[in-house]
């Protein structure tokens, strides 16, 4: 119980030095929230607890099929967000996003890989 608490806090923390760097200076914070640290982390997390390389391997390929589907959210939340506030954008990033992975789901099939 002790390591999941330990986790969270590791995990939390990343979070919230990546949001403060963000509101001091917009390209640093881009960057460094453009970078795969949660991956990183969740790798590390996985390897310590001896997941197996298979399983650490997919998880990595299943995290670059649900990056593809993001990838439209982006292009539409900055254009979105100057004409209808941020919570219309939120939701429309949502609805974007959920359309994608349908659209990225479907797409993957014909590789014979099942993301729902």
């Amino acid at each position: 119980m002790l390591f999941i608490f330990c986790k969270i806090l590791v995990t939390a923390i990343i979070i919230v030095t990546v949001t403060e760097i963000a509101k001091l200076n917009d390209r640093i914070g881009g960057l460094v929230a453009a970078m795969p640290l949660t991956t990183f982390l969740i790798l590390f997390w996985m390897n310590y607890e001896n997941v197996s390389e298979n399983k650490i391997s997919a998880h990595v390929n299943y995290t670059l099929l649900y990056l593809i589907a993001t990838l439209p959210m982006f292009i539409v939340f900055s254009y979105c967000l100057n004409k209808f506030g941020f919570w219309i954008t939120i939701f429309i990033s949502i609805f974007i996003t959920l359309i994608s992975a349908l659209i990225v789901n479907q797409i993957s099939k014909n590789f014979d890989i099942k993301l729902f």
